[in-house]
């Protein structure tokens, strides 16, 4: 096994954290919790019915634990090519395309963030609001179905997901992935978010006419909204804006900002990782 480039990139601090955007903190937080993960589906595979080989036999893995989290984690940062990733772990592209993706679903084992069901260990009065908004992201021209994903309002192609916030902006839900062309209000009915509480949930006007969602006051045509109507949208944006501010957050993970290289089907794990992946951090 070669040596661990994660425990020489620790003694650097503030280089770790540029490099995988996280501290060295959370990142051997996140390591023990993958470990056991990673044994057990180690476990799996050395006793699969299919193997061939004994156990011990084949080639053995370039990388340790700690060295395929960190190789993850400059990916999801930087979204570098996996040939300059290679480079680097001295490894062939092809290997770490295969690293990250055994790790990916271990991650997600970890972060376990629903889809539909929102559960809180918050009380029901220390919850005032969710906060609701979509978010797009640009892909390659499909070679398929291009009006289904060309949004007219990023005038591209792209896949939309939906999240869920409480007021301690912590990712609480995400949405599978969906083409850019479907609205917010049709995501939210197709996702049927849901939670135990009868709690306040907030969206922008993409949410106008939707059950159980506050949105801003919408101006009539020819009709000027009165001062308390205004008044109200002013101090509903200053809540909403968490929202946003979490999507930002969540795109310095450079896989989220940039245009989505990987195939189309890994798309809500990764966004549900780097949503992870921000809850470790911020929340």
């Amino acid at each position: 096994m070669k040596k661990s480039r994660a425990s020489f990139l620790k003694r650097q601090p503030q280089v770790f954290r540029s490099l995988t955007g996280i501290t060295t903190e959370k990142f051997n937080m996140l390591y023990n919790q993958l470990l056991p993960i990673y044994n057990t589906t180690e476990t799996k595979r050395f006793n699969n019915k299919t193997r061939q080989r004994s156990i011990g036999g084949g080639r053995k893995k370039e990388l340790n634990l700690e060295d395929q989290l960190l190789l993850t984690l400059i990916y999801y940062r930087h979204y570098v090519s996996q040939s300059f990733l290679g480079l680097i772990f001295n490894l062939h592209n092809s290997n770490v395309s295969r690293r990250i993706r055994y790790i990916e679903p271990q991650l997600a084992k970890i972060f376990k963030i629903p889809t539909r069901k929102i559960e809180t260990e918050l009380t029901e009065e220390e919850i005032t609001a969710y906060f609701i908004d979509a978010t797009e992201q640009q892909i390659n021209r499909p070679k398929k179905n291009q009006k289904h994903y060309y949004s007219g309002k990023k005038k591209k192609h792209t896949l939309k997901n939906q999240i869920v916030i409480d007021t301690n902006s912590k990712i609480r839900s995400v949405s599978k992935s969906v083409e850019g062309k479907k609205h917010d209000k049709k995501l939210y009915d197709e996702s049927r978010v849901y939670t135990k509480e009868k709690s306040n949930i907030k969206g922008d006007l993409g949410y106008y006419g939707t059950d159980r969602i506050t949105v801003p006051n919408k101006k009539p045509k020819k009709i000027e909204l009165t001062k308390e109507e205004i008044d109200f949208n002013k101090q509903f944006s200053k809540e909403r804006i968490k929202v946003e501010h979490v999507f930002g957050k969540m795109k310095v993970f450079q896989i989220l900002s940039q245009r989505f290289r990987n195939p189309r089907a890994k798309h809500a794990l990764i966004f549900k990782n780097i949503a992870g992946l921000y809850n470790l951090i911020y929340a």
